[in-house]
């Protein structure tokens, strides 16, 4: 295994919700990123993020772990659910939520 490859495996590991993004949820850098971060948010959720703009073979790196060609991926209990387009669509569905409520995820529920 490529020290890379270790490398996220033991991120997407180390927390319950680990978003690989362009930024930070502080300062997205890509309107994508942003969009999950405004989700993730409005839940009121815990998560980790990893900057992909920081390393080129964490941006590759992530892309060939997930075999997913885009960024923002997030990750749920060390599975990958998807990108930008995935999760706004499986929040709208109330999809994103229920698996956070299958994986023992708190959030906040809507009101």
């Amino acid at each position: 295994m490529s020290d890379i490859k270790a490398a996220i495996e033991k991120q997407v590991k180390s927390s319950p919700v680990v978003l690989f993004m362009k930024g930070s949820a502080d300062f997205p850098q890509c309107g994508f990123s942003g969009q999950v971060v405004q989700i993730l948010n409005y839940l009121e959720l815990e998560f980790e993020t990893a900057n992909v703009l920081e390393s080129e073979e964490l941006r590759q790196g992530i892309k060939d772990y997930s075999n997913w060609p885009t960024i923002p991926q997030l990750y749920i209990n060390g599975e990958f659910v998807g990108g930008a387009d995935i999760i706004r669509e499986m929040f709208q569905a109330g999809e994103l939520q229920d698996l956070l409520t299958r994986n023992g995820i708190r959030f906040k529920a809507a009101s």
